[in-house]
C-alpha cells in the first residue's frame, strides 16, 4: 500500500524516511500526512531533513538540510520552513560591494570626530555594531555623543538593496545564527561601527543636567573610530571594580554611567518595570547544545539602553515638530477592560495592586499598569518565586507595539513620542528615520514619501512579529534539545524543581532549570494530577480540584519530571515529579 499524498502545503522542511518502496517525507515542524518523493527531488537519505515543496500529487525534495537530530541543523531548517530567505542573491551580494566602496567617497562635509574617545558596548557574539558612546563633562551636567552607523549612505531609496531590507524588515537572530537584513559585507564591515576602523555616522550630540534632564540636542553626519569594544560581561565587571577599563575610554564610560543612572531616575515614573530574561546557548563544534543561561538585564544592558531611549526620544521629537515623514514606534495606552482584567487575576493569586479608579480612562490605565508592574516585580522578590508569571500576566494586559506613520505616544516608556532610530543595520524602520532625519536638518537626503513611510510601517511590523515568533520557537527547540542531553547524562527518573509559568484547561506549563540550563519549559497535563479533575478557573490564573478546591496557581513551585521530548517542535510533556501530585 502506498503512503498517503500530502495536501498542498507549498515549501516546508520535512524528514525523510524509507517506507517500503517509497521514500516519503513529513512535516517536521506540524503534523501532518506523509507524501512519497518524486522524481526531480535532490538527492536525500533516509534519516535527513529537506526543504520540500508538497503538492497535491506528491512531494519533492529541494535541498538537504542535514539531521533531524543535530540542533543547529534544526533551528537552520525552522527559518527555511518559515520563509526566511537564506543569503543574498549574487546581484545583491554586488551591490552591497558596490555600496561599501561608494560610501568611502561619500562627500566630505562631515564632522570628524575621529579624535573623540568612542566605545561601543553589544554581546559578546555580536558582529553588527549599530552604536557607539562619547561623553565628556559640560557646565555641571554632561555632553553626550550618540553615533549611530550611518546605513542611508550606503543603501540608497529605490535600489535593490533598499527593497530587499525593507522586504526582510528586520535581521532574525535564532541560537548560533542570524539571518541579516543587508549582505554581511555591509551589516558586519562597511556599517558596523567596528574598534580601530573610521567609520560613518549620524551622531546626535545631547546635553544633560545631573537631573537627567535633556538641556540640548543637535545631529549630524560624522566620521568616527571606535577605541575600544565591550561586551555587556566586560562592563559588568568594570562596574563591580574586578577589572578596569582601557584608559583612554574610562573617563567617557563613567560619564555615560552617570549619565544612564540619571536617566533612569527621571524615567522610574510614569514607565512599566519589566525584568526580561533572555536565553542564551553555547553549540559545540558538531553543533550540538550543550549549554543554556538566562541572561538577566544587567546595568551594563539598562545603560546602553537608556542612552538609545535617549536618542529614539529626540529624534521623534525634532521630526514631529518640523512634520517630517517618518516612522514612529507606537506602544498605545491599553484598554481600561484588560487593566481590571489583570488587577482581577492578580488579587487571585493575593498579589497586592495599588487602589484603581471606579472608572478608569485610557490614561489612567497606562499609569495603573506601570505602578502594577513595579508592584509585582517587589512582591516576586519577596515570594521568592513567580517573577516570570506575574509578568506575563501585565504584559498580556498590555497593547502590542507596532510602527506607524502617526505619532500616538509609547505608553511602555512614558514617552509622548518615539522612533526606532539606533539599530539601522538590523531594523528598516530606523533606516527610514535617519532619512527623515537627515533631510530634516539638510544632510543631504531626500523627504520620505508619505505613502511608501506608510507602506514600510505595516510591512515592518509584520516581519517583526514573524520573526519574533521564529526566535522563540527556536529558543524552545534549542531548549528541548538540551533537556534530552541532560537527561541522557542523569537518567529520564530525575526530578526538576520549578514553577507554574501559565495554565490553560488541559494542565499547567511549568518553567524550570537543570545542570546544563534554567531555561527548560513543558507542559504537565492535569488528566496527571491524579486524585482531582481540575478546571480553569474564572481570571484563568489556576487550576482548582473539582473535589478539594486544592489549586495549582501562576507562579505556584511544583516538582516534575519528564515524560517525553519532541526537541524538533520544541515540545516538552511532563509528569508530576515526588511531593506534586500532594500539592
Amino acid at each position: 500500500m502506498s503512503p498517503r499524498r500530502g495536501p498542498a502545503l507549498g515549501r516546508r522542511v520535512a524528514s525523510i524516511e524509507r517506507r517500503g518502496r517509497f521514500t516519503v517525507a513529513e512535516p517536521l515542524f506540524e503534523r501532518g500526512p506523509q507524501a512519497a518523493l518524486s522524481r526531480g527531488s535532490v538527492q536525500v537519505r533516509s534519516g535527513e531533513i529537506a526543504l520540500v515543496d508538497f503538492a497535491p500529487g506528491g512531494a519533492r525534495a529541494l535541498r538537504s538540510l542535514g539531521s533531524a537530530g543535530r540542533a543547529s541543523d534544526v533551528v537552520d531548517a525552522l527559518l527555511w520552513d518559515r520563509g526566511i530567505r537564506r543569503g543574498f542573491a549574487p546581484a545583491l551580494e554586488s551591490e552591497a560591494r558596490d555600496a561599501a566602496i561608494a560610501a568611502r567617497d561619500h562627500p566630505p562635509d562631515r564632522r570628524d570626530l575621529t579624535e573623540l574617545a568612542t566605545f561601543t558596548v553589544d554581546p559578546a557574539s555580536a558582529r553588527d555594531f549599530d552604536d557607539a558612546v562619547s561623553a565628556a563633562e559640560h557646565e555641571g551636567g554632561m555632553r553626550l555623543w550618540i553615533h549611530i552607523a550611518d546605513v542611508s549612505a550606503h543603501v540608497r531609496p529605490g535600489s535593490g538593496l533598499d527593497a530587499e531590507a525593507l522586504r526582510r524588515g528586520t535581521s532574525t537572530y535564532v541560537p548560533g545564527a542570524v539571518e541579516p537584513m543587508l549582505p554581511a559585507v555591509l551589516s558586519d564591515e562597511s556599517c558596523s561601527l567596528a574598534p580601530a576602523a573610521e567609520r560613518l555616522a549620524v551622531t546626535a550630540e545631547i546635553t544633560l543636567g545631573e537631573d537627567g534632564l535633556a538641556r540640548a540636542a543637535s545631529f549630524y553626519r560624522s566620521r568616527i573610530r571606535s577605541d575600544a569594544r565591550f561586551s555587556y560581561e566586560q562592563l559588568d565587571e568594570f562596574f563591580a571594580g574586578r577589572s578596569s577599563p582601557p584608559s583612554e575610554v574610562a573617563a567617557p564610560l563613567a560619564l555615560a554611567r552617570r549619565a544612564a543612572a540619571a536617566l533612569a531616575s527621571r524615567r522610574s515614573v510614569g514607565s512599566l518595570e519589566i525584568e526580561s530574561f533572555e536565553p542564551e546557548f553555547d553549540f559545540d563544534a558538531e553543533g550540538a547544545v550543550v549549554r543554556a543561561r538566562s541572561v538577566p538585564q544587567t546595568e551594563a544592558h539598562k545603560l546602553i539602553e537608556h542612552l538609545m531611549i535617549l536618542t529614539n526620544e529626540r529624534v521623534a521629537q525634532l521630526l514631529e515638530q518640523r512634520r517630517v515623514p517618518t516612522l514612529y514606534r507606537v506602544h498605545e495606552q491599553p484598554d481600561p477592560q484588560r487593566v481590571e482584567r489583570l488587577v482581577e487575576q492578580l488579587a487571585a493569586l493575593d498579589v497586592p495592586t495599588p487602589p484603581a479608579p471606579e472608572r478608569l480612562s485610557g490614561t489612567e490605565a497606562g499609569e495603573l499598569t506601570g505602578e502594577i508592574s513595579r508592584t509585582v516585580a517587589r512582591e516576586a522578590e519577596r515570594r521568592g518565586h513567580g517573577r516570570d508569571a506575574y509578568t506575563s500576566l501585565v504584559l498580556r494586559s498590555l497593547k502590542q507595539a507596532y510602527y506607524s506613520d502617526r505619532n500616538l505616544g509609547h505608553a511602555g516608556l512614558g514617552s509622548p513620542a518615539y522612533a526606532h532610530f539606533t539599530s539601522p543595520i538590523r531594523r528598516y524602520p530606523d533606516l527610514v528615520a535617519h532619512r527623515a532625519l537627515l533631510s530634516a536638518i539638510g544632510a543631504g537626503e531626500a523627504e520620505p514619501e508619505p505613502d511608501l513611510v506608510r507602506d514600510a510601517g505595516w510591512r515592518s511590523s509584520e516581519r517583526e512579529r514573524e520573526a519574533n515568533g521564529v526566535e522563540r520557537d527556536a529558543d524552545r527547540v534549542c531548549s528541548a534539545f538540551l533537556l534530552g542531553r541532560e537527561l541522557f547524562d542523569s537518567g529520564w527518573a530525575r526530578r526538576f524543581e520549578g514553577e507554574v509559568s501559565g495554565v490553560i484547561g488541559a494542565g499547567a506549563f511549568v518553567r524550570f532549570g537543570g545542570e546544563l540550563g534554567d531555561v527548560y519549559e513543558g507542559l504537565l497535563p492535569a488528566r496527571l494530577m491524579r486524585g482531582e479533575r481540575f478546571d480553569l478557573n474564572e481570571t484563568e490564573t489556576a487550576l482548582i480540584g473539582r473535589r478539594t478546591g486544592r489549586a495549582v496557581r501562576l507562579g505556584d513551585p511544583v516538582t516534575v519530571r519528564v515524560e517525553a521530548i519532541d526537541a524538533p517542535r520544541g515540545r516538552v510533556d511532563l509528569a508530576p515529579g515526588e511531593g506534586a501530585e500532594d500539592g
